[in-house]
């Protein structure tokens, strides 16, 4: 299933192992804070066990988000940049 993970982590060096880390489930970068990739249901519970050590702050936060294919057809992007992370789901790009 299309996941989508957002984070805000204050401390710069667990951003960027955080970002590593998404990286090396296959996950692509969308936005500074943002990624998006094919997980499983267990791939994702593992990964929210994994990220729970990059929160430093008691404002830091990660967001796992799956998507479903009906959820993906409703998402609207605003962007003056191609997205083609989005464009084989039908994603509208306004």
């Amino acid at each position: 299933m299309i996941t989508l993970v957002i984070y805000d982590i204050s401390d710069d060096a667990n951003r960027t192992r955080l970002s590593s880390h998404l990286k090396q489930y296959g996950l692509r970068r969308i936005q500074y804070s943002g990624f998006r990739g094919d997980l499983n249901a267990n791939d994702r519970h593992v990964l929210a066990q994994e990220v729970q050590k990059y929160l430093s702050a008691e404002t830091d936060s990660i967001y796992i988000i799956p998507l479903c294919s009906s959820c993906l057809k409703s998402i609207s992007i605003a962007s003056k940049k191609r997205s083609e992370f989005y464009e084989e789901e039908g994603v509208k790009i306004v």
